[in-house]
């Protein structure tokens, strides 16, 4: 299948790649990359994505999502099918798909950059059943699983309820390193307590040297990114009329790391954001 990706990011270029791995031809656009693999034909501008019958977009945010499909896709056929794969929130996604000349539906993913290029990240998808049959084959080839989660929007909607887990229990384990700190406990030990406990998530275990060796670690998810989620479930929640205490606690936690300038650093990094909080650089 010809198919258009818009996005060729951290995440987007090695989810590309997995499609044309699986045999798919991709035609792939992005603003800032000029060099991709040969696998896949980079285009000059995103109206030359239209002429695949079907479209994904892994952009960071709705505005500039919103401008690919009202303008990028302005001249594609009618039965195209547009599948949002960035994180956008539920709004944008069903605007979108209710004001768009094509069809539209949303698939965005949990994992990191790492789990992207192996190709086990996991979607979330918003369609209707007849949508999410004719997009799966598609998602099976860069994904290792897939959740249909209800109509256009839910996708969106699972994957903010899911980075407001993984915010709290990034929060929490930075929280439980600073009270073992502060006990006198060597990190290192006490991260297998950790791991070893009721509270030994897989995250906690994946996450283990971006916690206690950043240096070395790599940055899997930014602590921008995941601010930019949390802000996108806030907003949910309050046009749901809910009041959620721990995200809002993590999100002001989120603010004062990127204000002290670790915003494109992993999201362990809560732990320094924690430490300067508390006037202390660590042990």
């Amino acid at each position: 299948m010809l198919i258009g990706f818009a996005g060729l990011g951290r995440m987007g270029l090695p989810m590309a790649s997995h499609l044309a791995w699986a045999g798919h031809t991709v035609l792939g656009y992005d603003p800032v990359l000029v060099e991709a693999p040969e696998d896949i034909t980079l285009v000059a501008s995103m109206a030359e994505l239209a002429r695949a019958p079907l479209t994904i977009s892994m952009l960071p945010d709705g505005a500039t999502t919103r401008t690919f499909v009202e303008e990028g896709l302005a001249g594609a056929a009618p039965d195209h099918l547009h599948v949002v794969m960035g994180t956008v929130g539920p709004a944008v996604v069903r605007e979108l798909a209710a004001t768009a000349t094509v069809d539209v539906i949303d698939a965005p993913v949990s994992g990191s950059v790492s789990m992207a290029e192996a190709g086990t990240i996991t979607t979330m998808v918003g369609a209707s059943p007849e949508q999410y049959e004719k997009v799966l084959p598609v998602l099976h080839a860069m994904t290792a699983a897939q959740f249909h989660s209800g109509p256009v929007g839910a996708g969106s909607a699972a994957k903010l309820a899911v980075n407001a887990v993984l915010a709290a229990l990034s929060q929490g384990v930075a929280e439980g390193l600073l009270l073992a700190e502060a006990g006198g406990l060597d990190l290192t030990s006490f991260y297998g307590v950790l791991r070893g406990s009721a509270a030994g998530a897989p995250y906690v275990g994946y996450k283990e040297e971006a916690f206690l060796s950043p240096d070395t670690a790599g940055v899997a998810a930014p602590v921008s990114l995941i601010r930019k989620d949390l802000g996108l479930a806030l907003d949910l929640a309050r046009t749901s009329g809910l009041t959620l205490p721990a995200s809002e606690a993590v999100f002001a936690v989120l603010d004062h790391a990127t204000a002290n300038g670790l915003g494109q650093e992993d999201m362990a990094q809560v732990l320094t954001a924690l430490r300067l909080r508390n006037g202390s650089r660590g042990a």
